[in-house]
């Protein structure tokens, strides 16, 4: 005999979309009582004067804006611009059918991808101890365009490797069956397609080199050539506040957000 399959008064079950409700609800509910614990237990007087005290704030804002940023927006560009041509260099060598080229870019590669970024920085420290005589141009910004350029090359050649392996071969076929040679239709016609291929994930890899060039902490830089992160540090110091690192971190953010942004829509297209 077949067991019934009607529910027994009192005991109906709940559909999915009603079980979904429910569990909505009461996460919503233990959200608002979180909530409203925060409130209650957080002193906001205390915080404010800590992160957010306005006398600090007025100090800090001008050069806030007219040297760490400035700076900070610098070294970014600067060390964007090593990173996007020699990514672009050693993604070709590692496509490429010499071997030696390979190994090099492999080699190149794996090394900077693996190491920290801030031991990177703390080498180029030791540049003139290695290479006596040595100066790299442009002082102190040389050697952060050195630092973030290192680190973004390696990076980069991955994305641009994508890219290039994202453009179809029978745009190379079209290209060389109009008389092209080999290296001319892979920079007039494979390249350009592939650096519209990697604008977004290029948009994140500056957002990262813009959030690294506070390593450049570590190579000592005096108060005219401090970025955003060194100057909200210095400066809490000197207040024993932390609201110049609040502002810092305010400045990071509008600037990155937007970027992360512009990055998701060229993503979507």
């Amino acid at each position: 005999m077949k067991p019934s399959t009607v529910a027994e008064p009192g005991r109906a079950r709940l559909s999915p979309r009603q079980k979904q409700r429910v569990t909505r609800i009461v996460q919503y509910v233990v959200l608002a009582i979180a909530a409203i614990g925060l409130v209650f237990y957080v002193d906001w007087p205390n915080l404010a004067q800590n992160f957010a005290k306005v006398e600090v704030a007025r100090e800090t804002l001008p050069e806030l804006f007219t040297i760490a940023l400035k700076n900070t927006v610098v070294y970014t560009l600067g060390g964007f611009i090593l990173a996007f041509f020699f990514g672009l260099l050693f993604a070709l060598m590692r496509m490429s059918q010499v071997a030696v080229y390979r190994w090099i870019a492999t080699i190149y590669i794996e090394i900077f991808r693996g190491l920290p970024a801030v031991l990177i920085f703390i080498m180029i420290t030791f540049l003139p101890v290695a290479l006596p005589g040595f100066v790299l141009p442009f002082g102190i910004y040389g050697s952060v365009f050195l630092g973030l350029g290192v680190i973004g090359a390696a990076y980069q050649a991955e994305v641009f490797r994508a890219g290039l392996q994202a453009v179809p071969k029978g745009q190379t076929e079209a290209a060389r069956s109009l008389g092209m040679s080999a290296s001319r239709a892979l920079f007039t016609v494979v390249v350009p397609q592939a650096v519209r291929i990697v604008i977004p994930p290029t948009t994140n890899q500056f957002v990262m080199l813009l959030k690294d060039s506070s390593l450049v902490l570590f190579l000592g830089v005096s108060s005219q050539y401090v970025e955003l992160a060194k100057f909200g540090n210095d400066l809490a110091s000197e207040h024993s506040n932390a609201t110049p690192i609040m502002a810092a971190g305010i400045t990071y953010l509008l600037v990155t957000i937007p970027l992360g942004y512009l990055a998701r829509r060229l993503e979507k297209r």
